[in-house]
């Protein structure tokens, strides 16, 4: 039986072609990413801003405003409502009260009495409360985590190859990340723990992609040494593209099926994946391979210079 093979073996496509207008792309969705999270900002959860979440499913759609009214009256604070995974879903953010647990307590009672006597059939499926030193903590954690990350990755492929692809990791890294960020803040989606544990898995997968390709790079700097670096940038991709199309549309798939079928509540985690695995592949193919050529890395770049004696020295 003949075996199905998503990218044929003799498939050449010209990558580096579309560098520069895929450069000019990135750099305008980078740049608009990291304003819209500078303006809008992003819709930061309970985990770093600290307060009350009440999770609470409706027998029937509500109406938001309405429902904000009806928190507001119970004089907790000023209430945040945002539709959860359907139409029927809603989060209820209050601030966090004074007088500790207690207080807490009495609050999420408050609201779960005015829930049953005015949304009849309604259901509280959680409650979360952080306190605001611990919500700051999270924050600062959550932050340093991922640019330790980053920073370390890149320092990481500098030792195993060379500085200029430490460079090109770190580009894509902060690429990815932006990406991820600014659609958050588009879509204003809470950012919680479970999306800083997405960033960090989209930081893992597209390291993973670049060091797959960025070996083949090398692989190839060593075997054609008197190829332009364009033409072998474009070897290298096309000869990693079957791995990487196959690992990408499988993980694709999983996430697809988890962003139909799967929990609420691990909807922010999904979509954060989902989209920087897109991203990820995108940005090891166009971001950190021409990267390699506007740092000027040539056939001959890692070349010993007695190597290159020794190939100069051998007759045409």
């Amino acid at each position: 039986m003949k075996l199905l093979k998503l990218v044929p073996d003799d498939t050449n496509i010209n990558f580096m072609k579309w560098r520069n207008i895929a450069l000019v792309l990135s750099i305008v969705a980078t740049v608009a990413s990291l304003v819209l999270v500078g303006v809008r900002g992003l819709n930061l959860g309970v985990d770093f801003i600290g307060g009350q979440m009440i999770r609470t499913t409706f027998a029937q759609q509500v109406n938001v405003d309405k429902l904000r009214s009806d928190v507001e009256q119970l004089d907790l604070g000023d209430a945040s409502i945002q539709e959860s995974g359907g139409p029927k879903s809603y989060q209820i953010r209050l601030p966090k009260p004074e007088g500790g647990e207690a207080a807490a307590n009495r609050a999420a009672t408050q609201v779960r009495t005015m829930l049953a006597q005015k949304y009849p059939g309604s259901r509280v499926d959680a409650v979360e409360t952080v306190s605001g030193k611990v919500s700051e903590e999270l924050a600062r954690d959550g932050a340093l985590s991922i640019t330790l990350a980053m920073i370390g990755i890149a320092i990481y492929i500098w030792f195993r190859f060379e500085w200029q692809f430490g460079v090109g990791a770190l580009v894509t890294l902060f690429h990815d990340v932006s990406m991820t960020l600014g659609f958050f803040s588009l879509t204003q989606l809470q950012v919680d723990l479970n999306v800083v544990a997405a960033i960090l898995t989209i930081v893992g997968y597209s390291l993973n992609d670049t060091v797959v390709i960025y070996d083949r790079i090398r692989e190839n700097l060593r075997k054609y040494r008197k190829m332009a670096i364009v033409p072998l940038l474009n070897l290298s991709l096309n000869e990693t593209l079957s791995r990487t199309m196959v690992t990408s549309l499988s993980i694709l798939l999983a996430l697809g099926m988890l962003l139909l079928l799967g929990p609420d509540v691990i909807f922010g985690l999904t979509i954060a994946i989902f989209l920087g695995i897109f991203v990820g592949t995108y940005s090891s193919i166009y971001i950190s391979s021409p990267i390699l050529v506007w740092l000027g890395v040539k056939p001959d770049s890692f070349v010993r210079a007695d190597e290159k004696d020794e190939t100069e020295a051998q007759p045409a």
